[in-house]
């Protein structure tokens, strides 16, 4: 009979899960709902809301079996995922596990996506709080108050509590955060970047709470969302949400020459972000050394393997050229895997066509139309 029911269950889980990226072979017999392994973890550590099973190795009685086959994925997702909000980031399989955990607790624990009156207040348009934020010289991190406001467009931080004046204030036009724990040293680390006198600013923050950041993080995005949807007004939520936050296309270690590539090479920390190649002497820098523009193809930008025969000083092994209207720029990478990484996020800049406002130097989302 066991046998049966997980047959059953196997042909349940592939009509439910057809294109699941990681083979769901784990379902949540509370929920009715089929789950991978990395999801099993975190719905295990909400046991008073979903109980999880194997489907092949676990017995099941007959009541389990017909309740996944009544209920599955589909009506699971419409039920669990009925209000959620636009700007609202919903993490894939590949996000770090803080925003796949927090989904995952916003579902199913705190039934945000059902209940609208659940949900943190993201789009009240304010947000005050303390995160602790990294230092830029010492590299400590310390506590201090962050104001979210839409109406002044901007995410400030505050060195002291009663200070009346802002440290810094991050305008929302030019806001993005994205997860960095491996980077910060911590879980629940969260990167924001912002224009300085026309420079890229990072600043590092986290919260021992990691419902906190994620309310964060999505707050942020919040802002970000109303302020598209006032500037470009024309469009569509499709069109405005993969411009909220962004993750960056590659990071990593690379060595570089100077422009007259006589000098000796050196070790730089490289971030890819969108069509900015910025590199850094240490992963936390608050700004870049320098950066370099990534054009398309045609406009004459080409990467090729390897370095030119004339090439001068000790380097890593596995060299990159980057052709561009104006010079090339020389990189060395460890290994051949780094090499043919950084090659494949430089190729898939290169082969997309530039954006009109990206020939003026800006990227993001186009241009409004005169009013």
């Amino acid at each position: 009979l066991n046998h049966l029911a997980s047959s059953y269950l196997t042909s349940l889980l592939s009509y439910y899960n057809p294109a699941h990226t990681l083979y769901p072979d784990w379902a949540s017999h509370t929920l009715g709902l089929f789950i991978c392994l990395n999801c099993s973890g975190i719905h295990r550590n909400i046991p008073q809301v979903s109980k999880v099973k194997s489907v092949r190795l676990d017995s099941w009685d007959d009541a389990q079996v017909e309740f996944m086959a009544c209920t599955g994925n589909s009506a699971g997702k419409a039920m669990y995922e009925s209000k959620v909000p636009s700007f609202y980031y919903k993490p894939t399989f590949s996000d770090c596990q803080l925003l796949r955990e927090q989904w995952i607790r916003a579902k199913y624990e705190r039934k945000e996506f059902i209940y609208t009156e659940k949900q943190e207040p993201y789009s009240a348009g304010y947000r005050e709080g303390f995160l602790w934020k990294r230092g830029r010289d010492n590299g400590q991190f310390l506590s201090r108050k962050f104001v979210l406001t839409e109406r002044e467009g901007a995410l400030k931080y505050f060195n002291k509590n009663d200070a009346k004046e802002p440290k810094a204030i991050m305008k929302i036009e030019h806001l993005n955060a994205t997860f960095q724990p491996a980077k910060i040293g911590n879980p629940n680390g969260l990167q924001i970047t912002y224009l300085k006198d026309n420079s890229t600013r990072n600043i590092f923050v986290y919260h021992e709470d990691s419902k906190e950041i994620v309310d964060w993080f999505n707050a942020i995005r919040a802002a970000r969302f109303h302020y598209l949807q006032v500037a470009f007004p024309g469009a569509s939520d499709v069109d405005l949400v993969p411009k909220l936050t962004r993750n960056y296309l590659k990071e990593g270690y690379m060595e570089k020459t100077g422009p007259k590539q006589t000098e000796g090479f050196k070790k730089r920390w490289f971030t890819m972000d969108d069509r900015r190649l910025m590199y850094f002497k240490d992963p936390l820098d608050a700004f870049a050394r320098g950066e370099v523009f990534i054009g398309s193809k045609e406009n004459s930008y080409t990467v090729l393997e390897g370095l030119p025969t004339s090439t001068q000083g000790n380097h890593w092994p596995h060299g990159i050229t980057i052709v561009t209207p104006d010079r090339k720029f020389l990189f060395a990478c460890e290994t051949e895997n780094d090499q043919q990484e950084w090659m494949a996020a430089f190729q898939k800049v290169i082969s997309r066509p530039m954006l009109p406002q990206e020939y003026a130097g800006k990227t993001g989302f186009p241009a409004p139309a005169p009013r």
